[in-house]
């Protein structure tokens, strides 16, 4: 249990210690400011702390998101301050720093909490201030200011600003306005039941993979069901986080399902499609293929600007300019955000052309949509990039690098290599070598293998200079496009059945590997270990490798070669990622940019 000690003279009729121990915290009371430093050395080092001055008058949901908000060490609103076990010596040196310089008694006079949140600030400590909006948190000095603070929080339905804080910030229009405006009341009906985030986004995953069984019985009947059910999990995918922000039940391995179920999620409803067209006489699996590789590298894109330019300084451009005044255009932000076909009217899309007409036109209609989104976001990144004077700094070179997945063969290359001027330009040399060879020569030919080894080369001289040029973000998708695309184009002219479904099952393994790495540099863990990238030969390996048995092997051998590659990759890659997300060191990554 947490602790709250309540420093100051009990004021008479106040809730406060009530509201403390509906929120969890067991209450104890000093009068002064030394006795508060006594009480705060007999608690446990292994259990949050909070300093609330006694005078405090605010909603609850204030001291809730001030004082129960598991994701940061230190945290406070006016009048309390609370610190996790990690933040406990910090708060500890800024409560006997100021009951010394206050000689103990300064109680009366000002709040303990906000001279101890000052001193912490002097010491440099990260004191997360939640934004409380029409919410209030305060310390009146007196009756009259004390009745005053009172009406303004009788004034403001603190339920109803719980509800809305529930919902993500920034989403798409077809989640605003489709889903959120009854998903938050599910939200909020799953806390009072006690159920966990954790709970609701395992029951999206299941949702999802039933609506990939339906898909796969072939009938009309089964795709519509498959559509009904696909909304639904998605309705639980907006509901799990709305729970998390509504009661505050954040986790590491919460943000790890939430990041990787979603496209679980898809990839699976994809190989359902595919399974299902496939009992109706039509082999869609090459379409699946492409519409998981598409959607794979749209989000590399955004991954690899978002880190080039997470802490860039000189970060402006026209470009960027002309994209702030469009969103002071309320109409304009909307049809901007349905163009890139975020989550919400991507599965909405899916789930009605399932339900309406064949997997063949669902999937043709998705690569159409994707291809124009990534063409429309990915022109105006480059734009910005091109039209912006920045300078990128040795941690966003750093995060590409990690994000390129480079292995053992371009890292002893790229030693020995005389590097282009530009990485980008030897990224994209390199993946036209791979992917057209791979798909123009005839099964069996070698010269794939050609060009993979000219990949390989090209590879390594993208990976001998930093990526911190204007356009080097584009070095991780275009290894990503060369990887995925040749295992597509070897598995399709392979002619045998079963070749792309295992080819899918293999991308969709290296993707999760893909998606890892990036999580675990959003939660500033770096990269995966280099034994992991190493036993799976990065990038480059495992293009040449493919190629390599694409002309060494018969269709037949080479469809159960890649399924046993597929195995292999995916065992690896989920032993080393469960173990990682689920240990003590992981960090929580809680996603409420732009929906993807």
């Amino acid at each position: 249990m947490s602790t709250a000690i309540v420093t100051g003279q009990p004021v008479p009729g106040s809730s406060l210690e009530n509201d403390l121990r509906s929120l969890g915290f067991d209450v104890r009371a000093a009068t002064d400011a030394l006795e508060a430093e006594s009480l705060l050395a007999a608690v446990p080092a292994d259990r949050r702390v909070a300093l609330v001055d006694a005078r405090f008058v605010g909603h609850l949901h204030a001291l809730r998101l001030g004082l129960t908000d598991p994701r940061f060490p230190l945290a406070a609103v006016p009048g309390a301050v609370t610190a996790q076990p990690a933040a406990r010596q910090a708060l500890t040196r800024a409560l006997a720093r100021e009951t010394s310089a206050g000689g103990g008694t300064a109680v009366v006079v000002d709040s303990v909490a906000d001279r101890v949140v000052t001193a912490l600030d002097a010491d440099g400590g990260a004191v997360h201030r939640p934004e409380l909006g029409s919410l209030v948190a305060a310390v009146p000095e007196d009756p009259q200011a004390r009745n005053e603070v009172r009406q303004a929080v009788a004034a403001v339905d603190d339920e109803a600003v719980r509800l809305k804080s529930a919902v993500k910030s920034r989403d798409g229009f077809f989640t605003t306005f489709f889903i959120s405006p009854y998903s938050r009341y599910i939200a909020r009906w799953c806390a009072r039941r006690g159920l966990t985030p954790n709970q609701v986004t395992t029951a999206s995953l299941l949702t999802a993979l039933i609506a990939a069984g339906c898909a796969a019985t072939g009938t009309r009947a089964g795709f519509v069901a498959a559509g009904v059910l696909l909304i639904a999990s998605f309705v639980l995918d907006c509901t799990d986080g709305q729970l998390a922000r509504y009661a505050l039940k954040y986790s590491t391995l919460g943000a790890w399902l939430d990041a990787t179920f979603d496209r679980a999620k898809e990839y699976a409803y994809y190989a359902g499609l595919a399974l299902g067209a496939a009992r109706g006489g039509d082999d869609v699996w090459a379409l699946a293929l492409g519409a998981m590789i598409l959607q794979t590298c749209r989000h590399v894109v955004d991954f690899s600007f978002n880190e080039a330019n997470h802490d860039a300084t000189a970060n402006t451009s026209p470009t960027a300019a002309l994209s702030d005044k469009l969103d002071s255009v309320g109409w304009t932000v909307w049809l901007r955000r349905m163009i890139v076909l975020p989550i919400g009217e991507r599965w909405a899309m899916i789930a009605v052309l399932t339900a309406a007409t064949t997997p063949r036109i669902t999937f043709y209609v998705l690569l159409i949509g994707c291809a124009f989104a990534a063409t429309y976001t990915t022109a105006g990144r480059v734009l910005r990039s091109l039209t912006r004077k920045a300078e990128r700094t040795d941690r966003a070179a750093k995060a590409l690098a990690d994000l390129a997945d480079s292995g053992p063969l371009a890292e002893a290359l790229s030693r020995i290599a005389l590097p282009l001027r530009t990485p980008v330009a030897s990224a994209l040399m390199g993946t036209a070598a791979v992917v057209l060879t791979a798909c123009l020569a005839p099964y069996g030919s070698w010269l794939p293998v050609l060009g993979a080894v000219f990949y390989v080369a090209f590879s390594a001289l993208a990976a001998a200079r930093p990526l911190t040029g204007a356009l080097d973000w584009l070095v991780p998708p275009l290894f990503r496009a060369a990887e995925y695309g040749t295992v597509l184009a070897l598995a399709s002219k392979a002619g045998v059945n079963g070749t792309l479904p295992a080819a899918f099952g293999l991308v969709a393994a290296v993707a999760y590997h893909h998606y890892d790495t990036v999580y675990r540099i959003r939660g500033n863990a770096g990269a995966p270990p280099a034994w992991l990238v190493r036993a799976i030969g990065g990038q480059e390996g495992r293009t040449l490798l493919v190629t390599v048995l694409a002309a060494l092997l018969t269709a037949s051998q080479f469809k159960v070669a890649l399924t046993v590659l597929a195995v292999a990759v995916a065992l690896v890659v989920l032993v080393e990622s469960i173990r990682f997300w689920v240990s003590a060191g992981a960090p929580a990554v809680h996603d409420e940019g732009e929906p993807a």
